[in-house]
């Protein structure tokens, strides 16, 4: 089993939603925010090669959305999904599995493009089967008025219509050898793929401890629809990150890629740096 990081480009966030209730005398140092109080976001994304199966773990926002749209989100950077695949010998057709952690727009916007001449929405991985958990596939289709504004049914219907879409229950996989371990803080059952890694595991966070400066427990979003589940969350993900040396796969940090965990005096904090 092979891994390759994807990075999907970078977009902005206001800081204060991003690290909710810590002050920004706090969070500023880990993520300076600019003179709009918006810090940088990474969508990295993760490719998983086994024998004839080629995963990939979200997908971005990608670019089918207006100009309006993306002012808001300030895109910026050269990198971009399609040449980060190709950077590493593959296309978007190469792609078996498209494993959605959850249908923010910000983690599936890359699932669906327009045609060659803009009239329909078509599937971005034409040979892929897309990967959803039922539960949250659910909650998309009848969002809470907090959570409304980041499912856009462009993304997610059209997969549906595609005939692609696979939805998972709780006790099923997409494959035998990748564990899965479901949330709720940040959203209704959101997927976290535990991977096969250098003799221990990693394991993809997407949105449940966004980034490396998120580790310390009250660091938890303004976005998030059950802000004390998250927080449990966060302590039972680290804390079996302890245990067992996993590795910690960041998705929208734009500094820090992966590392590992150890227990100290201030709680579980960095180990050590990781690059796959």
């Amino acid at each position: 089993m092979e891994l390759f990081t994807i990075d999907a480009g970078y977009f902005k966030l206001d800081g204060g939603a991003m690290f909710g209730v810590v002050p920004k005398s706090i969070w500023n140092k880990a993520n300076p925010a600019d003179e709009n109080n918006m810090i940088r976001m990474a969508t990295r994304c993760l490719l998983v090669q086994d024998g004839d199966r080629l995963m990939l773990i979200d997908n971005g926002l990608g670019n089918k959305q207006d100009d309006k749209f993306f002012g808001h989100y300030f895109l910026h950077g050269d990198d971009s999904l399609e040449k980060s695949l190709n950077k590493h010998g593959f296309t978007k057709a190469d792609i078996t599995d498209m494993v959605l952690t959850h249908l923010h727009f910000d983690h599936c916007g890359g699932s669906i493009e327009f045609n060659s001449d803009r009239t329909k929405y078509q599937t971005a991985f034409p040979n892929a089967t897309y990967w959803v958990g039922e539960e949250h596939w659910n909650e998309s289709m009848a969002p809470n008025p907090r959570e409304k504004a980041s499912f856009l049914k462009e993304n997610i219907l059209p997969i549906q219509e595609s005939g692609q879409l696979k939805l998972l229950k709780p006790a099923e996989k997409f494959h035998d050898k990748i564990e899965l371990l479901f949330s709720k803080g940040h959203t209704q059952s959101m997927m976290h793929p535990i991977i096969p890694y250098k003799g221990t595991s990693l394991i993809y966070l997407a949105d449940v401890i966004p980034t490396q400066a998120h580790l310390p427990i009250p660091y938890v979003m303004g976005y998030d629809v059950r802000p004390l589940d998250t927080m449990k969350e966060k302590n039972d993900i680290l804390n079996m990150a302890v245990e067992n040396n996993w590795v910690l796969y960041f998705e929208h940090d734009p500094f820090n890629e992966a590392c590992t965990v150890q227990q100290t005096e201030k709680g579980i904090r960095l180990k050590e740096q990781v690059r796959l």
